[in-house]
């Protein structure tokens, strides 16, 4: 077991600093660091000289990879590349084109994010495997139809129509919460009521479909009709013994959501201004500032890492043959 959690955890270095090398190069060798002062000071009437200062100010003047003029490591140390990227693997994610420390901003703003990712995801999980068992114990009824054609249909409409649709019903119509905006403490669960009952809503569709197949593939397979043939009820066989061998796919997929617990959710932090890390993000991309953007695609790659370890540890707790691999 403990062999098996280094080995993946080693896997893992090499695809971090891949994904940091790659985020470097599409930042800082893709855009010359002129390029980048101009996106921040404008690109009209501005002069070489304050292209100059902006560019020493934020280190962007410095070598990419190699400086000549320095002496021993700080060779290394005064490029861009370690102040801007190697940086980043100690979580100093320095400041940003505005001024601002972009550490403290990501401590303050990750709390609000996993108060609306975290309901959405544990409600969201429950209800989607619920219908799912649902239409496979009513299989091939009237009941499993209509549900599939339900799905179908929420699954075509837009997220944005559940968005703007819940706050016109139940924002502004039926006033039963909020429309928008966020608080502090327990005040802040009036504001997120609505974005997680649409959050849960719009993945509806899509995951109780998947989660449908993925139990119907069970229910087919010899052990089933084993258990069958025992006495045991249809309801006890989907619960005790379906559910649990299609852990490891419905695992695989909780993984890929783990890192919005942390980052948000981009579109419902800004309809609902929820003061989150999505809407941080947003807010970085439309001032083009730089420095929050690569600071939060890094974190991103790190949550989703340790998303993958985690689901790789958890392999081997609901399928100990995993360890072997």
């Amino acid at each position: 077991m403990i062999h098996y959690i280094i080995r993946r955890f080693l896997y893992a270095i090499p695809l971090l600093f891949g994904v940091n090398v790659l985020t470097f190069v599409l930042f800082f060798i893709v855009n010359s660091p002129d390029d980048i002062a101009r996106m921040q000071l404008g690109q009209k009437h501005v002069t070489q000289q304050a292209i100059e200062n902006w560019t020493h100010q934020r280190g962007p003047d410095l070598p990419l990879l190699w400086n000549d003029k320095q002496q021993g490591l700080a060779k290394v140390k005064q490029t861009i590349f370690f102040q801007k990227s190697i940086n980043l693997f100690t979580f100093d994610f320095g400041i940003s084109d505005s001024g601002r420390n972009i550490g403290a901003d990501i401590k303050q703003r990750m709390w609000p994010s996993l108060a609306i990712a975290l309901p959405s995801l544990l409600v969201g999980l429950l209800v989607n495997i619920s219908v799912a068992l649902m239409m496979v114990l009513f299989r091939n009824s009237y009941l499993e139809f209509s549900s599939i054609v339900l799905c179908v249909i929420l699954m075509s409409i837009s997220s944005l129509f559940y968005i703007i649709g819940g706050q016109f019903v139940i924002g502004k119509l039926l006033k039963l919460v909020p429309i928008s905006g966020y608080d502090d403490g327990f005040a802040a669960i009036k504001f997120l009521v609505l974005p997680v009952i649409i959050s849960v809503v719009a993945g509806i569709g899509s995951s109780a479909r998947w989660y449908r197949t993925l139990f119907l593939e069970e229910v087919n397979k010899d052990y089933v009709r084993t258990a069958r043939a025992k006495g045991l009820s249809e309801t006890r066989t989907l619960f005790k013994h379906v559910l649990q061998n299609a852990l490891i796919p419905i695992l695989t997929g909780v993984v890929v959501v783990l890192p919005l617990l942390f980052m948000g959710s981009l579109i419902l932090e800004s309809f609902f201004s929820i003061p989150g890390l999505g809407s941080y993000t947003i807010d970085a991309i439309n001032r083009q500032d730089f420095a929050i953007v690569r600071s939060m695609v890094f974190l991103g790659s790190v949550l989703y890492i340790i998303g993958l370890l985690l689901t790789d540890i958890s392999y081997t707790i609901v399928d100990p043959r995993v360890r072997l691999s």
